[in-house]
């Protein structure tokens, strides 16, 4: 019996090894049993990303549920994070659940559980449904043609609400006829058909369904899009590349020249676009790895600004019951008021499009708007694949004190929110932390360009190695 752990975004595990159809089920019947102990009548919505198995571990989990009395709302086909968000909200029901593993390699699947409100479930939900998974659970024989006749299962159209949606919050007609030219890289992930019916004169890449995803994990950042970046840039006349991972609920930009825009500049550009060129207000949340120029932006605008630890259900858990105007976090998860409290990658880049549409700027241009506020940065982020005894030594290291220098850089402030985040002498930084979910040690670093920036993981890197 293996023990069934959420992570910072709900439990995920290699398929065929933890990953398997008594798990789904086990897990299930804990959801079952939660929904079950605060409800009556409780109903979800239950989608799959394009992983492989999907639909099968879906079909796993509706026939626990209906098994146990939970009506259950099923997409009728592959469906995004935040569509399944939006649906468990419309339609009003008690949680919604989703089997993905978001970003992580194809060899992972996963289980996401989401509130009522159209967020991440709270901590102390997960923690009250971790302790009601059985050791043991007989999957249903009956069909799921028989729940149907029952009433306990309904096939819903989680796209159409949610292009519903964004035809209500967005002048699609503006975009479209603003001359910007898009690119759209899936990585093969659910945001595809979405894309495609908004945008069919778009450039699409990596748009068809490959569970394998080629062997690449489907998370946007630079790493895996060079295939995406160099089409831009042979392209000649793309003005905006837009990414999306696997359940898109993450975004990455390009711009023109194909370069890439990460998170904490999209964040920067949001903040900016909806409190100077909208004139909407709130607080901004953001996790702690998040670039320290959103608070210097926030204090130029006077906005109240709140640091969470890593997971965007931390995020959430303000954005439900304070007015806030965005929440975001350096993977590229971002919500923005008016939405709901959910990351949501293709959201997030038609409010980039809508602000280039209406400005008639580039995004360059933007981005330069942006640093004449706070000054220009850059950040990278590197993942170390080391054995665990060597990443448990050098997170003992920064919890004992150890690291007061990196080569020259001279550490003089951590904070440890989550993970230890050592503050250098030119307002340079660098954040080490453990992968929540996957056997990782990442290490986050922001200087005032791309050469200072390296050189500083450089000498990260030099020190770690000395464990």
């Amino acid at each position: 019996m293996t023990k069934i752990k959420f992570g910072t975004d709900g439990w995920r595990a290699i398929i065929a090894d933890t990953y398997t159809n008594e798990n789904v089920a086990r897990i299930s019947a804990g959801t079952a049993a939660w929904l079950n102990r605060h409800h009556e009548q409780p109903s979800v919505v239950i989608g799959h990303d394009c992983r492989f198995g999907g639909k099968m571990f879906t079909e796993v989990t509706i026939k626990v549920l209906c098994e146990r009395g939970i009506k259950v709302y099923v997409a009728d086909k592959f469906a995004s994070t935040p569509m399944v968000s939006l649906g468990t909200l419309q339609l009003g029901t008690n949680a919604g659940i989703v089997i993905t593993a978001s970003h992580n390699p194809p060899s992972y699947n996963g289980y996401k559980l989401k509130a009522h409100f159209g967020g991440p479930a709270s901590p102390a939900a997960i923690k009250e449904v971790e302790e009601l998974i059985p050791n043991k659970v007989a999957i249903p024989s009956k069909s799921l043609e028989a729940y149907q006749q029952e009433g306990l299962l309904k096939y819903v159209d989680l796209e159409g609400m949610y292009i519903k949606q964004v035809e209500k919050n967005f002048d699609l007609d503006a975009i479209r006829n603003s001359g910007i030219k898009i690119a759209y890289d899936a990585m093969y992930g659910a945001g595809q058909d979405v894309m495609r019916r908004l945008f069919p004169d778009a450039v699409f890449l990596h748009c068809d369904i490959n569970p394998s995803f080629r062997g690449q994990a489907p998370e946007p950042i630079h790493k895996n899009l060079k295939v995406f970046s160099n089409l831009i840039k042979s392209s000649g006349d793309i003005d905006l590349g837009i990414a999306n991972d696997g359940d898109a609920d993450r975004i990455g930009l390009y711009d023109a020249k194909g370069n890439f825009v990460d998170s904490h500049h999209i964040i920067l550009l949001l903040v900016h676009y909806l409190y100077k060129y909208k004139g909407m207000r709130g607080k901004v949340v953001n996790a702690f790895s998040v670039s320290g120029k959103v608070k210097d932006l926030c204090d130029r605008y006077g906005l109240e600004q709140e640091i969470t630890k890593i997971g965007f259900k931390e995020v959430c858990a303000i954005m439900i019951k304070e007015d806030v105007l965005l929440g975001g976090e350096e993977s590229g998860g971002i919500a923005t008021k008016g939405h709901i409290p959910e990351r949501d990658g293709i959201w997030m880049g038609l409010l980039i499009l809508e602000f280039m549409a209406q400005t008639g700027k580039s995004l360059q241009e933007l981005i330069d708007e942006i640093y004449a506020e706070v000054g220009a940065f850059f950040y990278k982020r590197d993942d170390l694949h080391i054995s665990n005894e060597k990443k448990h030594a050098i997170m003992q290291n920064c919890a004992d004190g150890k690291y007061q220098q990196f080569g020259d850089y001279q550490v003089k402030k951590v904070e440890t929110i989550d993970g230890y985040k050592f503050h250098l002498q030119n307002k340079e930084w660098v954040l080490i932390r453990p992968s929540g979910t996957e056997p990782v040690l990442r290490v986050y670093a922001e200087a005032a360009n791309p050469a200072e920036t390296q050189k500083l993981l450089n000498k990260v890197h030099e020190t770690l190695q000395q464990v």
